[in-house]
């Protein structure tokens, strides 16, 4: 059998912080599971997404201490436009979630920004970028 990619686990501090981030993302994050250990979500195409609490992760592994230093992981979330990408960054930035990256046309052809999640990892948000074609 060859491994295939079923799930991407996250570790974090604040598993309802956590998980209320992600819901404005748009996943469907299962109701009344703030205040779980173990949380996951199924994302379209059957890849799960599953969350753990520190404590979890060293109820295993006693060992484990969260990374310092630099970002080692970073979702994508692909939106239906750099409008999209645009409102979205402003609606999580005016919430409260810390925005890394503002919204930009970059060079390789997208609109993208980056938000940091409740634990500082950076969420990318993305779209094509508008084509002279389109405007």
């Amino acid at each position: 059998m060859t491994p295939r990619l079923d799930m991407i686990g996250l570790v974090v501090s604040d598993m309802a912080a956590s998980l209320a981030f992600y819901r404005r993302l748009g996943l469907d994050v299962p109701a009344g599971a703030d205040d779980q250990p173990h949380v996951e979500a199924v994302l379209p195409g059957g890849v799960r997404i599953g969350w753990d609490t520190e404590e979890t992760v060293r109820s295993f592994d006693p060992s484990w201490t969260p990374q310092r230093g630099g970002q080692r992981r970073e979702l994508a979330f692909l939106c239906e436009s750099p409008a999209e990408v645009d409102a979205l960054y402003a609606e999580l930035t005016g919430a409260g979630y810390e925005g890394h990256l503002k919204p930009w046309d970059a060079f390789w052809g997208q609109r993208y920004a980056v938000v940091l999640d409740p634990d500082g990892c950076g969420v990318s948000l993305f779209a094509p970028a508008a084509t002279a074609d389109a405007v």
